[in-house]
């Protein structure tokens, strides 16, 4: 086993791993940006190393600053945890190639190969697991997405090789829609994942979203641990994960188990995964009905790393699929065959994240947990790495922690979620708490006949509004002034963290921050220092940023002329693309933004005299 791992990742996912450490008597290393001084996973670890800005480019994705802090700590190996590097081949062959450093995770050549999506599809394929009509090979021509369609029918899926999650895929309803929807994929692929190629399918337009939790080792031993069901989704983000799937028998389930076994056997893949499945919905089927065997189902996608949401199958298999991915790494075999693992129960994972569920799930622009008291009791887990009194972090993700309910049916599990919900007390920041408690309600929700477009094409939004009122805040609360401030200074000897603590009594909370008093000054917002953004020079209107995201496109230059409506530049927030558009005409005076580019919300982009 190691003696130490550095964790690549932040937050409540950096803390599950090195719990599992922690519980093999393994030590930790945890790495943080500049923003992220004080939070949760720098506490937990043994040691930190700060590894740059707030921007994650120039920290948590540097591949040389995370190598470089394992070489400082003396760490064996590298977990990359999920998100940030966790699926970057490039980076896993680094890990691979460095002396005495261990890459926790398949191998990078498993990771290229299931990755790219295509490549992926052709693996499946030939392993017998079925795939949607689709392209085997990139698709540079919109002409090809219309004979696509044509011959199968509309909508059609563009989707990028390297994506996932809904981020670079588009849907073409008609062959009008072809050429833009070609270039906005494309477009999505270059800027998230380095990388413009994308293939085409079928859309399927009510399927549920089911996946297959995998582990493997270098002795080819290959276990499916059960599935997931994550059909409960908006905009293809997951909202809601549960297991066992409450739509399938259990002779669908061990099909469909069976597929994605002999799928991962075919690439030869290591450690811990998860095959995803679209499985086609009966629109007729009734609460109660299940989907049987002869129910069409296909392979969506492998996901080469631990998800957010393997707690679920940690709870109902009882196998710690953190410490696993260790044990192999190590080079240790499997110790259970495929049929010691049991089902017992079922469980749900709820995503507690500080976004506004009334407000299109627009999340918090920052705030502080003025009150935090997770839930407890039997069958209650919690992933977090927050604590009352700390600054929500908001230059990555909205979530503030993970809460796990497990019970001995599906309808005690809805019952005990509901009350961890009802006591789950956070004051400070705006949650999705009460958007949660609202499905555990919903009709179809609970009657296991929701599919992945529910929520974004039949729900009423008006009840999530009404829930929101009824069960949550409407706005942010503000951080208020102590009459004792409690400080931690940081000094970086080499690049490693050593703390001091300091508590100022009678002295208030903004003096102490101010300039002068010796306070350390809190994280600044996305982007780091204020000290690199450009300032507004030109006179005129200012076109502001009416969400926190990053900048795709820039569509004018200083000195056009623009017209109302015109688009001015394209912003990523919430995985979709958003056209920033003059509400006026002018003339641009001032473009203070780049592509790649992260702002906040309220930020300058353009100025239009």
């Amino acid at each position: 086993m190691f003696r130490k791992v550095l964790v690549a990742n932040r937050g409540e996912i950096a803390v599950r791993v090195m719990r599992a450490c922690e519980e093999l008597n393994v030590g930790t290393v945890a790495v943080y940006s500049e923003a992220d001084k004080e939070s949760g996973h720098v506490r937990y670890a043994d040691e930190a190393y700060n590894v740059g800005p707030a921007r994650a480019a120039d920290s948590y994705l540097d591949h040389e600053a995370v190598i470089e802090a394992a070489r400082k700590a003396d760490a064996d190996a590298i977990h990359p945890g999920y998100g940030f590097l966790a699926e970057n081949a490039e980076f896993a062959a680094k890990v691979e190639e460095a002396d005495g450093i261990t890459w926790i995770g398949p191998s990078s050549d498993a990771m290229e190969q299931l990755g790219e999506k295509t490549n992926a599809r052709r693996i499946m394929q030939e392993a017998g697991v079925p795939i949607v009509p689709g392209t085997t090979d990139p698709v540079t021509d919109p002409e090809e997405v219309r004979e696509f369609g044509e011959e199968h029918g509309f909508p059609v899926a563009i989707k990028a090789e390297g994506g996932g999650g809904g981020r670079g895929m588009k849907i073409v309803h008609d062959p009008d829609e072809a050429e833009d929807q070609l270039q906005s994929a494309k477009r999505e692929g270059e800027a998230y994942f380095d990388n413009d190629s994308v293939y085409i399918e079928r859309f399927l337009e009510n399927p549920r979203h089911i996946e297959v939790q995998i582990l493997a080792d270098h002795a080819g031993n290959v276990r499916h641990l059960g599935e997931r069901d994550c059909s409960l989704q908006r905009r293809h983000q997951k909202v809601i994960e549960e297991g066992p799937s409450p739509a399938l028998t259990d002779e669908l389930r061990e099909e469909i188990g069976e597929a994605a076994r002999r799928g991962v056997s075919a690439a030869e893949y290591t450690n811990a995964g998860t095959v995803e499945f679209l499985v086609e919905e009966d629109p007729e089927r009734e609460a109660g009905e299940l989907l049987g065997s002869g129910t069409n189902f296909y392979f969506l996608e492998v996901n080469t790393r631990i998800q957010v949401e393997h707690t679920v199958t940690e709870e109902i298999t009882g196998i710690d699929i953190v410490k696993w991915q260790l044990r192999v790494a190590a080079g240790e075999e499997i110790g259970f065959a495929q049929d010691d693992v049991g089902i017992d129960g079922h469980a749900m994972e709820f995503r507690i994240n500080a976004e506004n569920a009334a407000k299109e799930f627009a999340p918090s622009s920052g705030g502080k947990l003025a009150t935090y008291d997770p839930p407890g009791g039997i069958g209650v887990r919690m992933d977090d790495a927050l604590r009352q009194g700390d600054e929500i972090v908001t230059d990555y993700d909205s979530m503030i922690g993970k809460l796990i309910v497990h019970a001995s049916d599906r309808e005690e599990c809805i019952s005990r979620s509901l009350r961890a919900l009802r006591e789950y007390e956070i004051e400070g920041v705006v949650t999705v708490i009460p958007f949660h408690r609202l499905m555990l309600s919903d009709e179809r929700f609970v009657a296991g006949t929701h599919t992945t477009k529910y929520l974004d094409d039949e729900m009423d939004r008006s009840r999530i509004e009404e829930a929101q009122k009824q069960w949550g805040s409407e706005t942010d609360g503000e951080s208020d002034g102590d009459d004792v401030v409690h400080r931690e200074f940081t000094v970086e000897v080499n690049g490693k963290r050593f703390e001091v603590d300091l508590e100022e009594r009678g002295v208030q909370a903004a003096a102490a921050s101010g300039g002068g008093g010796g306070g350390a000054q809190p994280p600044l917002p996305a982007g780091g220092s204020d000290s690199g953004s450009e300032e507004v020079s030109a006179e005129g209107a200012e076109v502001t940023a009416e969400m926190q995201g990053t900048i795709l496109s820039v569509e004018v230059s200083e000195g056009d002329t623009v017209e109302s409506g015109d688009v001015l530049c394209v912003l990523e927030a919430m995985k979709m693309e958003n056209d920033v558009v003059a509400s006026s005409g002018g003339t641009v005076a001032q473009v203070l933004v780049g592509e790649g580019e992260s702002v906040d919300m309220g930020d300058a982009l353009v100025v239009i005299d």
